[in-house]
C-alpha cells in the first residue's frame, strides 16, 4: 500500500506499480479532496487519515501487506501500522519510510498558515508538483485547499512516546533534502523493535523520482526477504 506526500495523489505511484508488477500488487491511496475524490472534504489530521485507512484494511484478506509512504505518507504509514497491531490485525511485513524525518523528530514549521503565493513557492522549491498546475490559477484554486489541509495534518502531528512498531523499517532519504537531515532519518530506528535500514540516496526531497531504479531494487529485495508468498505474520 502506497501513501502519497502532502499534496500528492495516487497517480504519483503509477511508475512504481508498473515496475513491481506482477510480483507485487500495488494499492495506491487516494486521499479525500483531490482528483477523483475532489468533492470530498479533505482530512486535516494524520490520525484521522490513519483511522480511515484502518477501516479499509479490516476488509482485506490475509495476504501479506507492506506499507510505503513518502513524506507525509511515511508518518501516515507509521500511525497506520501501529493501529493495525493495536486493533489485532496482522502487522505489516515491512514499512518503507521515504523522505520524512522520524516521528519523534519535530520541527516548528508553519507552511499551512502562509499565503497562497508562498505556499506555491514552497511547492516549487521542493519539486514533485506538476509545473503546469502551479502556473494555472484555476487549477490552483481547486487543489490548494487539499494541499493546505495536508500541511496542517503534518505540522500539527505529534508523536506519542512509548509506542513502537514490531515490523522491519527501511528508510530512504535524499542527501540534499531540506526537510530531512540524515540524522533525523536515522532516528526511525528508535521507532521499531524490528530491524531498520537507512538508505541515503542522491537528491533533494523528491529524490525518489531520479532514484527510482535503486529504490525499486531495494524494495524488491526487502519484500523477497519478507517471504511474501505466505500470510502476514501475527502480532507480538
Amino acid at each position: 500500500m502506497c501513501l502519497p506526500h502532502a499534496g500528492g495523489s495516487a497517480s504519483f505511484f503509477f511508475p512504481l506499480a508498473k515496475a513491481l508488477a506482477p510480483a507485487v500488487e500495488v494499492l495506491a491511496v487516494q486521499y479525500p479532496g483531490r482528483q477523483d475524490r475532489r468533492h470530498e472534504p479533505p482530512v486535516d489530521s494524520i490520525g484521522g487519515l490513519a483511522n480511515r485507512l484502518l477501516e479499509v484494511l479490516r476488509a482485506f484478506d490475509d495476504r501479506p501487506l507492506a506499507l510505503f509512504g513518502h513524506s507525509m505518507g511515511a508518518i501516515i504509514g507509521y500511525e497506520l501500522a501501529l493501529r493495525m497491531t493495536e486493533a489485532g490485525l496482522p502487522a505489516p511485513v515491512h514499512l518503507f519510510a521515504s523522505g520524512r524525518r522520524a516521528p519523534s523528530r519535530y520541527r516548528d514549521d508553519d507552511v499551512r498558515g502562509v499565503s497562497d503565493e508562498r505556499l506555491v513557492a514552497e511547492l516549487r522549491k521542493l519539486g514533485g508538483s506538476d509545473a503546469a498546475m502551479l502556473a494555472d490559477p484555476e487549477l490552483l484554486a481547486m487543489v490548494l485547499p487539499a494541499i493546505r489541509s495536508d500541511y496542517r495534518a503534518v505540522e500539527t502531528y505529534r508523536h506519542a512516546p512509548g509506542r513502537r512498531l514490531d515490523c522491519p523499517v527501511t528508510v530512504f532519504t535524499g542527501d540534499r533534502d531540506p526537510r530531512v537531515s540524515v540524522e533525523e532519518a536515522r532516528a526511525w530506528a528508535e521507532h521499531t523493535t524490528g530491524p531498520s535500514d537507512l538508505r541515503v540516496l542522491p537528491g533533494g526531497h523528491f529524490f525518489l523520482v531520479d532514484q527510482a531504479a535503486a529504490m525499486i531494487t531495494a524494495i524488491t529485495d526487502k519484500l523477497a526477504g519478507a517471504a511474501l508468498t505466505g500470510s502476514r505474520g501475527g502480532n507480538s
